[in-house]
């Protein structure tokens, strides 16, 4: 049977199914064979928020979107082009996200009376007119499954199990995508259980086959590698991004980097990337609790290494007094804070950027740190090496926001050359600095503020450090009311002096009334939106913000230049609140708070509606 082969310029596909369906392994393989591809792409898992949601309900759904294209793409996609449904409540959970027109492939066999009364549907919606308005592909995936895998010495149950590599090989039929990799990537992963190896490869092929022969697919799809800039690539995650930052800057550094942290969502998979690279200098240390965690790494700090520690929100609030300790001891330690929703526990797999204030003011006393967001999930390992430059080079602890779309999101990612990233390496105090032969362990540097940096036990430079404060240059305890204004002062100072670059404005005439402007994960939103505007006749000029304390020394001037300042943030307003009171510009505030990120046919409504308006 011949069939037709259509040329697509992108497709968007969401995997949805119980959290036992294997939802996330079967998006993450469908990603790696389209990165293996060479497509620009762009993903966007979704978890459930409980641990285990009862099995068949609409709290348990778990899906996986990707995006993926011939040209440059920036966001996860708005809606699904295809949903694969593999239970009633995957179909209810997500049609309401599904155009008009879109395909929906539906897993027949879980469509039990059981199943559909679980989410509330009274009679089967593959079999009456409420679906007339999608291409419906009512597939019995599990029994197909089970059929192909009859001759293999394994359980039902564990037949069962493979209906996501079926799902998996018909899609990669559908979309041509390449299959060595998926096959080599199963042997690795049941090599110690090789019929079950076999059993999910012959499941994997026998999905492809079947949508080479049914009729229920008389079209398969072309979409032709993204045009790129030259390099080599690898899809990455911005946990994935960020640990290797991590690792980069321990290396240009030429610190030995320690990592103390708790297990948290959604960050623990820094911790889990981490610990694979012994061989690189790194230690991890998974401590009893968050305290510990920071204790551990501001310790290891004191001793000469690169200190991190990685947490959510929740985290934070914990190791707030040891940032504070970092602070006061001007110590070079690191806190990545990938955000999640809350308040308190909250949604622990849903995205916000609900942290910012926190991370700017969320420590008793005058206890100012640099705060530093990255924008995508690849941005994760330039933001993790920067963040290390300014820890080093001013002595100081630095925030570091990424959030739960990025830390879970994947993208391309040109992998850089050595001799393309910074050397922040770092010169240790080896010899006394005061006038007298003393060492003075707060004598400054009088272009960065920063105190000099002497690991314990170098002969001739004992000093001691701590929580109260100090005498500015000998570091001995004081209660002068001077130096405490002064010391207060100059922490400040050497905060407000950190280099940072100038905020870019993307504005293609130059003549534009209208700016948005985000931070963080906003900004592949708000630049597809930027696009669409554009295309449709209007004038928008685009700027993000990467280093929110300090600002970049231009952002008043950028933001007085323009007529009206739109920015949309993942909470309640707390940029904005800071820009309106720095800078008196009555910055129009956009903001969800949804665990979701900002769809970008939503933003381009709203920056038109800004640009109409008088």
């Amino acid at each position: 049977m011949t069939k037709q082969v259509q040329q697509l310029d992108r497709v968007i596909i969401r995997f949805a199914g119980d959290s036992g369906d294997g939802m996330q392994l079967t998006g993450d393989r469908f990603t790696a064979e389209t990165a293996q591809f060479g497509n620009d792409l762009s993903t966007l898992p979704n978890f459930p928020a409980e641990i285990r949601a009862p099995a068949g309900t609409l709290p348990g759904v778990s899906s996986f979107q990707l995006h993926f294209a011939d040209h440059d793409i920036l966001t996860p996609g708005d809606a699904p082009n295809v949903l694969v449904a593999m239970n009633p409540a995957a179909l209810k959970a997500n049609l309401g996200d599904l155009p008009k027109g879109a395909d929906i492939i539906a897993n027949t066999d879980e469509f039990t009376k059981r199943n559909l009364a679980k989410v509330g549907y009274d009679g089967n919606p593959l079999e009456d007119d409420s679906l007339a308005e999608w291409r419906l592909h009512a597939v019995p995936l599990t029994s197909l499954t089970v059929k192909s895998l009859e001759g293999y010495d394994i359980s039902k149950k564990d037949a069962e199990r493979a209906k996501n590599m079926f799902a998996l090989g018909l899609l990669s039929w559908l979309y041509h995508r390449p299959t060595e990799g998926t096959i080599q990537f199963l042997e690795a992963k049941f090599a110690k259980k090789p019929e079950i190896a076999k059993a999910n490869i012959a499941a994997f092929q026998a999905g492809w086959n079947y949508g080479e022969t049914t009729e229920s697919f008389s079209v398969s799809y072309e979409i032709k590698p993204a045009t790129l800039r030259p390099g080599t690539y690898r899809n990455i995650s911005g946990n994935q991004a960020l640990a290797y930052g991590l690792i980069a800057a321990s290396v240009q550094s030429k610190l030995p980097l320690f990592l103390g942290s708790y297990p948290i969502t959604p960050a623990s998979d820094i911790l889990h990337e981490l610990s694979k690279h012994k061989r690189f200098g790194i230690r991890t240390f998974q401590a009893e609790d968050e305290i510990a965690g920071v204790g551990a790494a501001l310790g290891a700090a004191f001793g000469g290494s690169l200190g991190v520690t990685t947490t959510s929100g929740p985290g934070v609030a914990l190791k707030a007094e040891t940032v504070g300790l970092a602070v006061t001891t001007e110590l070079p330690l690191i806190v990545v804070d990938v955000q999640r929703a809350g308040p308190s526990t909250g949604m622990p797999t849903k995205t916000e950027q609900t942290d910012l204030l926190m991370a700017m003011y969320g420590r008793n006393g005058e206890s100012p740190v640099p705060v530093l967001a990255a924008a995508t999930p690849s941005d994760c390992f330039t933001m993790a090496i920067e963040a290390a430059r300014i820890a080093l080079q001013y002595r100081t602890p630095v925030m570091l926001l990424s959030d739960g779309y990025l830390a879970n999101g994947s993208e391309p990612w040109r992998i850089p050359d050595i001799d393309e990233l910074p050397d922040i390496s770092v010169l240790f105090t080896t010899e006394p600095n005061g006038d007298d032969g003393t060492y003075l362990p707060f004598k400054r540097d009088p272009e960065t503020l920063a105190r000099p940096w002497a690991v314990p036990g170098t002969a001739g430079l004992e000093h001691r450090i701590g929580g109260i404060e100090k005498a500015d240059g000998t570091g001995n305890i004081s209660y002068d009311p001077d130096n405490h204004d002064k010391m207060v002062r100059l922490r400040q100072a050497k905060i407000d002096g950190i280099d940072v670059p100038d905020l870019t404005v993307d504005d293609p005439d130059g003549d534009a009334r209208v700016l948005v402007l985000g931070w963080g994960s906003t900004y592949g939103p708000i630049a597809a939106a930027a696009r669409r505007v554009r295309a449709a006749g209007h004038k928008v000029a685009q700027a993000h913000l990467r280093h929110l304390n300090p600002l970049p020394a231009n952002t008043g001037e950028v933001l007085r230049s323009y007529d009206k300042v739109l920015l949309p943030e993942i909470n309640l307003g707390q940029l904005a609140m800071l820009l309106r009171a720095r800078f008196l510009v009555d910055v129009i505030s956009y903001n969800r708070v949804r665990g979701l990120p900002f769809k970008a046919a939503e933003l381009a409504a709203v920056i038109q509606d800004v640009i109409e308006s008088d």
